[in-house]
């Protein structure tokens, strides 16, 4: 099969598109004919070595497709049958591997571009949401990115549950993303300072949560925005790592609470994946979630897409097609 291969770390130049072995289920694994994968940002944190990973490897955890083999001890899913995950091995491929207990089952109503669309930043967006700050009607958040992946999803999901969403965004066309989606207020963050235009429309009080996805540029910015005893929550790098902080200036600018997630820890149980997925799909059946695929790209052209993820040049999901 063809594949991407990174035997070195650094820049969108290290992958290799190649032909490798097809791989083999394990026990406990899937092996899935890959219809679409999800570009996501870790992929670039895989690729550049700040999360190291045993070279050489295929990078890509999410995507869709049909079962294809089932390894030993497995149960529950048929061959042919429409699955997908966000828990994968080796999706930048034409066959990759998925343990079947973070594995689900697609409906029929829902393509699987979308499901390998919504699965990561999807479910990411409903912990965010549902369980790591759980947002209640006329509470006020800070979205940033709100025009990328997740961000359109949670502003969806936020505004689903009545809150109130103020995003940051770059320019005018995703300000218009970020409003179609759900945001009462967009700031245009290349512009003016996030935080005084946060507490003006706040009259003063800051809001109950931030979601930051970005990092390092949007750190003190994000922390200046929160009310008292407010929530951070940073569950992204890209911009950079958050650096280092004293928990002495979570007392100074309000006693704020400060979290640092990830999906994992939030699709640990069968319930909660099931949860989480569930969710997402009969929102999109019922055409109560609108999930924006921004382009697709072949998986031959994979380092063009991590150009135009890290440029910031995409709005909604990057797609990579076998």
């Amino acid at each position: 099969m063809r594949a991407i291969r990174i035997h070195t770390t650094g820049g969108p130049e290290v992958l290799c598109y190649e032909d490798v072995p097809t791989p083999e289920p394990g026990p406990g694994q899937v092996r899935v004919k890959v219809t679409a994968t999800g570009l996501n940002y870790i992929e670039m944190y895989h690729r550049t070595g700040l999360y190291p990973q045993p070279l050489p490897f295929t990078p890509g955890g999410e995507f869709a497709g049909t079962v294809d083999a089932l390894g030993p001890e497995v149960s529950g899913f048929a061959l042919g049958e429409r699955v997908a995950t966000a828990s994968g091995v080796g999706g930048y491929a034409e066959y990759a591997l998925a343990p079947a207990d973070k594995l689900v089952a697609v409906p029929e109503g829902v393509d699987l571009h979308l499901a390998a669309a919504v699965m990561l930043q999807g479910m990411t967006a409903h912990y965010l949401a549902y369980s790591t700050y759980p947002l209640k009607a006329g509470e006020t958040c800070l979205i940033h990115a709100a025009a990328g992946g997740v961000g359109l999803l949670l502003t969806q999901i936020a505004s689903r549950l009545g809150a109130r969403v103020i995003g940051t965004v770059g320019s005018p066309e995703k300000a218009e993303l970020a409003r179609a989606a759900g945001a009462s207020e967009v700031i245009f963050y290349r512009n003016e300072p996030v935080a005084p235009r946060v507490r003006e429309l706040t009259d003063g009080r800051g809001v109950d949560v931030v979601y930051d996805s970005v990092g390092q540029d949007t750190w003190e910015g994000s922390l200046d925005s929160l009310r008292s005893r407010g929530m951070m929550v940073t569950f992204g790098n890209s911009s950079g790592p958050v650096p280092a902080v004293s928990p002495l200036v979570l007392s100074g600018k309000g006693s704020l609470f400060l979290t640092r997630p990830t999906l994992g820890h939030y699709i640990a149980t069968p319930e909660d994946l099931a949860w989480r997925a569930g969710d997402l799909f009969g929102w999109i059946v019922a055409g109560a979630l609108s999930v924006r695929v921004d382009r697709r790209f072949p998986m031959s052209d994979a380092a063009d897409a991590h150009i135009a993820l890290q440029g910031r040049a995409t709005a909604g999901k990057v797609l990579l097609v076998p």
